[in-house]
């Protein structure tokens, strides 16, 4: 079964990282599968929040903030792929504070 379903996650890159890590991450954003840039400030893959499809993200005082929807297989396999790049761009292990990552 291929259920189209509600995500979220929080990564600790956190809002008072310096312009430089800020940097990396934009890059990061645009080598992501699905990118399709920025609208009003927040970057989007896939579509909008009114498509069936997409990802877009924030930056929330509990860090950097996924909101998707899609199936989960997919969402896990961008996610990862997502964490990965930025663990080995950034020069920090990424990932949710939830599971120790700080």
């Amino acid at each position: 079964m291929n259920e189209t379903n509600s995500h979220h996650c929080n990564l600790n890159i956190w809002a008072h990282l310096p312009d430089e890590v800020w940097n990396k991450v934009a890059n990061i954003y645009e080598s992501m599968p699905g990118w399709m840039g920025y609208t009003d400030g927040i970057p989007h893959w896939f579509g909008q929040e009114e498509d069936d499809i997409f990802i877009s993200a924030s930056v929330e005082p509990s860090g950097l903030s996924f909101h998707a929807q899609m199936n989960q297989s997919d969402w896990d396999s961008w996610m990862d792929r997502f964490k990965s790049e930025a663990t080995r761009v950034l020069g920090f292990e990424v990932g949710e504070p939830e599971d120790g990552f700080v």
